[in-house]
């Protein structure tokens, strides 16, 4: 998940990870990091944001609620699960039983006067109708697919239905805050960022930007974790199929790419088509994007390392390794992080980039 929304709080003791180089500190002195604040009673915040999370028994609901219970501006007013509803979470995430949380209820007994900012973690396909319903005062969060595709044929040809809500797509912002903060700040709706597209446009987008690297033959070969497949109960993802093997799946189909080359394509002022593969490996979580790109004239790979080191150096959760350390999905765990590093190609004139995010 992409952190649109979450700014990170104070951590004064944190070990540094390998190849993240001296730790930025911020204004106030103090380590940024994205955890360790205790949630506090949502009817108690004075000035704090009160939140509901729609679809919260699912792996995303699990983490958002996870995220803001862990943010001391925050506050969970409300939390929806139609086939859970009347249960506490305890019975649900046992992880977030410590937590001073709501019961799980029915998204049609839900009460929204009292809410300021919804986070909608429902399926892709289900969201339309239930945001169209939502109050006009409500800040949305959506982490479905519905409103990424600003192109509505689009959407129709790659999840195989109309869009339902057209007057909605048309006010989403796309939530990639590294790219698009000032309009994210704005928004009423913002589509959250799918996963492997995260891990693709933020190594590529600042060096499509500055014309560094060639809109042709970029190819992508992504690996995911299972738990990138939600939470349903489905005989591809048992254990027994997944363990001790690795496969290839929606390959050339996959539903992230016209999400992955609309943000390509805005960061060029030209239609961009790229190669994607990803592949399902067993482990439960974290992603790994190995990217080819073939680099403009007269361009080397220091060009590329520098250009990415300026893009983010102010930013929290985006970090560029020192030169030959290779990111992995180890060193992301359990963080908002993403880590990139770029390295030579043995064929010349073409670059490697590695993106983890967890």
């Amino acid at each position: 998940m992409s952190a649109i929304s979450f700014s990170s709080t104070h951590l004064h003791s944190w070990k540094n990870p390998k190849g993240f180089g001296k730790v930025r500190k911020q204004r106030d002195g103090k380590l940024l990091v994205k955890c360790s604040s205790k949630s506090g009673n949502p009817t108690s915040l004075q000035n704090g944001v009160r939140v509901g999370v729609l679809g919260a028994s699912g792996y995303t609901g699990s983490e958002v609620m996870r995220l803001l219970a862990n943010h001391p501006q925050f506050g969970i007013a409300l939390m929806t699960a139609d086939r859970k509803a009347g249960q506490p979470i305890s019975s649900v995430f046992p992880h977030l039983s410590t937590r001073d949380l709501p019961d799980l209820i029915a998204i049609k007994d839900a009460n929204f006067s009292d809410v300021d900012a919804v986070f909608c973690c429902l399926p892709h396909g289900t969201t339309q109708e239930i945001i169209k319903g939502l109050p006009k005062h409500l800040k949305i969060v959506d982490l479905s697919a519905d409103f990424r595709l600003k192109d509505l044929s689009e959407y129709e040809e790659w999840y195989g239905q109309p869009h339902r809500a057209p007057d909605l797509q048309k006010e989403a912002i796309y939530g990639l805050t590294e790219v698009l903060r000032e309009e994210i700040k704005n928004a009423r709706l913002v589509a959250n960022p799918g996963c492997y597209p995260t891990s693709v446009q933020l190594p590529l987008v600042p060096l499509i930007k500055a014309s560094l690297i060639e809109l042709k033959n970029i190819i992508i070969d992504a690996k995911s974790g299972v738990s990138g497949a939600g939470r349903s109960a489905k005989e591809n993802l048992l254990f027994t199929e997944v363990t001790e093997g690795l496969n290839s799946y929606g390959v050339t189909l996959h539903r992230h790419v016209p999400e992955i080359e609309q943000g390509l394509a805005d960061a060029s002022g030209s239609k961009v088509t790229v190669s994607f593969t990803p592949h399902l490996i067993p482990m439960s979580r974290g992603m790994q994007s190995t990217i080819y790109v073939e680099m403009a004239p007269g361009v080397r790979i220091e060009d590329l390392y520098q250009q990415l080191k300026l893009s983010y150096e102010n930013e929290e959760f985006v970090f560029v390794l020192e030169n030959g350390v290779i990111p992995r999905t180890h060193s992301v765990k359990g963080t908002n992080y993403c880590l990139i590093n770029v390295f030579p190609d043995r064929i010349p004139g073409r670059a490697i980039i590695i993106s983890v995010v967890y």
